[in-house]
């Protein structure tokens, strides 16, 4: 089946719940998300295959240069068939074309051969505080 990808695409909350709960290894906890994306960010990128959600990004933003991606994640039936790599792609088209000048990713170890050779990320220094 053809995979489809769309900037700001129409979603169900249920849906996303179930896939960020999948690539994430944690239960489905009711997480209200078209509300959370539209009070916080730019936008998402959503891939669907057979009226499935099988992809999903979200491109946060501080409302000027700078936008963030977060929860990159595909279901795992569809992983190592681009599908992470060309929403990654769009994402960082739609946040372009928004005027955006840096697009920012934190990552773990393992998956630095995704974002940094798949993607085009450079790696720079960066902090983390866990609060």
């Amino acid at each position: 089946m053809t995979i489809t990808y769309r900037w700001r695409a129409d979603f169900d909350d249920t849906d996303l719940d179930a896939l960020h709960a999948e690539g994430f290894g944690h239960p489905a906890d009711g997480t209200g998300w078209r509300a959370r994306l539209e009070r916080h960010s730019l936008g998402w990128v959503c891939a669907e295959e057979g009226g499935s959600l099988v992809g999903f990004v979200n491109v946060a933003w501080d409302g000027g240069a700078h936008a963030f991606l977060l929860d990159t994640v595909v279901a795992r039936h569809c992983r190592s068939r681009g599908v992470g790599t060309r929403l990654v792609a769009l994402a960082a088209e739609e946040a372009r074309a928004a005027h955006c000048e840096w697009l920012h990713v934190d990552f773990e170890d393992h998956l630095r051969a995704f974002y940094v050779e798949a993607c085009g990320f450079r790696e720079t220094a960066a902090g983390l505080v866990a609060l």
